[in-house]
Order: C-alpha cells, then structure tokens, then sequence
C-alpha cells in the first residue's frame, strides 16, 4: 500500500515537466490523478506511463487562466475517482525576457494570468470542494524567484508572479487551517525541464552555475518533496514554503 493510497489529486501543468514528474510520483505513491494542462496529447503520454506502471490517471484540457476550467478540473476529480483530496497548481509559463522598461503589456498581463491568476482561480475551485469534503492538501508551485531577483536573466513578470503564489499561498493557509485544509509552497531552482532546455545549452550551462551544489535540479527531486508534503507526514505543515534549490537562496 501506498502513502497516498485511496486518495484522489489533481495536477495542473502535468502534461510535462515538474507536473509531469509529480503526477508520476503521486500515482506510485497510491494516489489516483487527474491531469489539468492546455497540451493534452502530451499529458496522454503521462497517463499511458502510469498505467504501464499500474497507476491510475486521467486528463482534461484547460486553460487555467479561465475560472471554468479550473472547476472542471476539481469537477473531472469527483466525477471519475470520488474526490479531490490533494492539487498541485504547477502551471506556468516563462514569459518575456524584456528588461522591464521594455516589457510589454500584453506579456506582463500574460505571464500574471497563467502564473499568479492561474494559480489563484485553482486554489479557489479546489478550496471549494475541500471546504465541503472536510479537507485536503494543496501545494502551490512558485520558484527560487518566488524569493530572489534573477541574476541571469531579464523576467520581471515571473519574478512578480512567483512572488504572489507564495503570499496567495501563506494567506490560504491561515484562512482556511482550522478546516483541515492544509497549503504550502515549493520553490524549485533551475530544474532541468522542457522550459529551461529550451534555452539552450549556455543558459543550462550558466544558471546551473549560480547553485552551490553547481547543477540544475531534476524534475523528481521536486516531486519528493511534493508528495511528501501531500501525505500525513506532513500533518502538521501549513503555510510554508520550502526552497528545493541546490542552495541558491542560501547565497
């Protein structure tokens, strides 16, 4: 038996990634789990995974800028497996790379709806069916720039963003602990997921630089802590943000 056997999780930005690596780790660890993501055929790879390793999982596309679609998430949940007992929000974007006096509108808007609203209208939809089932867990998944500027790169907007899913996160702890509903943050360094791949290879090579252990981080490594923080274990974790940085705040 798993620790999280016969417990219900969704996963926002769970097609690939960080969300990828914890539905995979959820699923192990007993849970069954619904993917949320805006690229389902990559999210159709994830569930195939699970089942070859026994699990359960399921998808749904949306779009977790539009309040709907973050209650269809929590709705696909209860509709397919019973409940939701545990979400993770790990849905983000990178944005613009403009320095600030040149950012854009537009992106600044962008980057703020799929990354700090996103995780907002989530953490609502899910609160409101926890509120009625008499709790569960929610782990929000901000950045090492949730806490620090970044000395690599111009990114005003996911900097300002990953700021707010931890203040969005201590505030939801407070309001809604003494209702069984526990909330925290992880703040992954530089990880090596599609989004910083993309970057190529001098970027990987110069920010794995800026971490003491002088490496970028693996997907998995987050999902530990993340599964850790979803299980009894951590009963008694609410409003906490926990770095999984390779020391890079610790500089």
């Amino acid at each position: 038996m798993g620790e999280l056997e016969g417990r219900v999780a969704v996963v926002t930005g769970g097609a690939s990634g960080i969300g990828a690596a914890c539905v995979r780790a959820l699923a192990n660890a007993g849970a069954a789990v619904v993917i949320g993501d805006s690229a389902p055929r990559r999210a159709m790879d994830v569930v195939a995974g699970v089942a070859v390793d026994g699990g359960r999982a399921a998808l749904i596309a949306i779009d977790v800028s539009r309040a709907e679609d973050c209650e269809a998430l929590v709705n696909e949940a209860v509709r397919r497996y019973g409940g939701c007992d545990i979400a993770v929000n790990a849905a983000g974007i990178a944005g613009s790379d403009s320095a600030l006096a040149e950012l854009a509108v537009e992106d600044w808007a962008h980057v703020l709806a799929v990354n700090l609203t996103g995780v907002f209208l989530s953490v609502r939809a899910q609160l409101r069916h926890m509120t009625k089932a008499g709790g569960g867990v929610i782990i929000n998944v901000a950045s090492v720039l949730g806490c620090v500027a970044p000395s690599a790169e111009a990114c005003a907007g996911y900097t300002a963003a990953k700021h707010g899913v931890i203040g969005l996160t201590r505030a939801a702890a407070v309001e809604y602990a003494q209702q069984g509903i526990r909330v925290n943050s992880v703040g992954p360094g530089y990880i090596a997921t599609p989004m910083v791949e993309a970057m190529g290879d001098p970027f990987r090579e110069a920010v794995g630089a800026l971490h003491p252990m002088g490496r970028l981080g693996t997907a998995d490594e987050v999902a530990g802590l993340v599964c850790f923080l979803a299980g009894e274990r951590a009963a008694f974790i609410t409003g906490a943000h926990y770095a999984v940085d390779g020391g890079y705040t610790a500089w």
